[in-house]
């Protein structure tokens, strides 16, 4: 994936999240969990796109 395409899909995320937060009222909690799931969706996301993903689920511990 070219990297223009990752920063095209980052600045969407985040322009779409601040749409909800701005726009959608909801109680201040709501909010902090669904931005801690879409930020954690998104590092994911870039975890898996940059290929360190599938050395992390090889990770074993003990």
């Amino acid at each position: 994936m070219p990297l223009v395409e990752i920063v095209v899909v980052l600045i969407v995320v985040g322009v779409l999240l601040w749409l909800v937060n701005t726009y959608i009222p909801m109680a201040g909690s709501i909010k902090s969990i669904l931005n801690a799931v879409v930020v954690i969706a998104v590092v994911i996301w870039l975890l898996g796109v940059f290929g360190i993903l599938p050395a992390v689920r090889n990770f074993r511990v003990g």
